[in-house]
C-alpha cells in the first residue's frame, strides 16, 4: 500500500476528506521525524514504538574489490511492533 492508497482507505473509514487525511498523515510523519531527531521516543500502545538506535563504527568490505573500509557510527530510526499489531498479523 502506498501513501495515496492509505489516504483513500483512511478517508473512506472516517468522515474526513482525502485532503484532510493527507494533511494529518503528513503532520504525523513530520512529528515522528522531528521527535526522533531530538532523541525522543514515540509509543503508540497496541501499535508499536519508534526510537533512535545507535550503530557503532565498524569495518566493512567493498563488495567489488574486497578491500576493507571503515563505516562510521550512525543513528538509525527503529520501529518495534506492539503486541496488538503482532497478534493481528499472526
Amino acid at each position: 500500500m502506498n501513501k495515496s492508497e492509505l489516504v483513500s482507505a483512511l478517508a473512506s473509514s472516517t468522515s474526513l476528506t482525502q485532503k484532510d487525511v493527507s494533511k494529518v498523515l503528513d503532520a504525523f510523519v513530520g512529528i515522528v521525524g522531528e521527535t526522533l531527531k531530538k532523541g525522543g521516543d514515540i509509543t503508540l500502545v497496541g501499535f508499536g514504538s519508534f526510537k533512535v538506535s545507535h550503530r557503532q563504527a565498524r569495518t566493512g568490505r567493498n563488495p567489488k574489490t574486497g578491500a576493507p573500509l571503515q563505516i562510521a557510527a550512525s543513528k538509525v530510526p527503529q520501529f518495534k511492533a506492539g503486541k496488538a499489531l503482532k497478534d493481528a498479523i499472526a
